[in-house]
């Protein structure tokens, strides 16, 4: 074999080596980000203001309704739902789940009265109730 050759054949063996290294970084990156990122689902048996909690709250505002550290990989603040909701009315819920929190100043919060009907805002309120075990105000 000529040295051209050789020279060629250790770089081509180099060069695939670190390719297939390369390939396996970024599958194990990507798997690795793929399980962190994952989606909560709603455990067995759960009601349908949790199932909904989980389809549409979670990534936000968390599991347990006190914030999700995801929300602040994209700097928003949705805080923790135990406290905030304490005092506001179930009118004022279901208001700012519907129709978001632009109108009132709170433009983080998207809208949901065009994916949810009112009767699952009314369910999902109940459940947020719950979560926080906080009891309405008055209207």
């Amino acid at each position: 074999m000529s040295v051209v050759g050789v020279i060629f054949s250790r770089f081509m063996r180099r060069s695939i080596v670190a390719l297939v290294v390369a390939i396996v970084g970024v599958g194990a990156f990507t798997g690795g980000a793929a399980w962190l990122l994952q989606d909560p689902r709603p455990p067995a048996g759960a009601s349908r203001g949790e199932r909904l909690f989980y389809a549409y709250c979670v990534e936000c505002h968390g599991v347990d309704g006190r914030a999700s550290w995801r929300a602040a990989l994209f700097l928003l603040r949705p805080g923790d739902l135990t406290q905030r909701i304490r005092g506001e009315s179930d009118r004022y819920l279901f208001d700012i789940i519907k129709q978001g929190g632009s109108p009132i100043g709170r433009p983080g919060m998207p809208a949901f009265g065009y994916q949810v009907t009112d009767a699952d805002i009314e369910i999902l309120v109940t459940y947020l109730r719950a979560l926080s075990n906080a009891p309405a105000a008055p209207r």
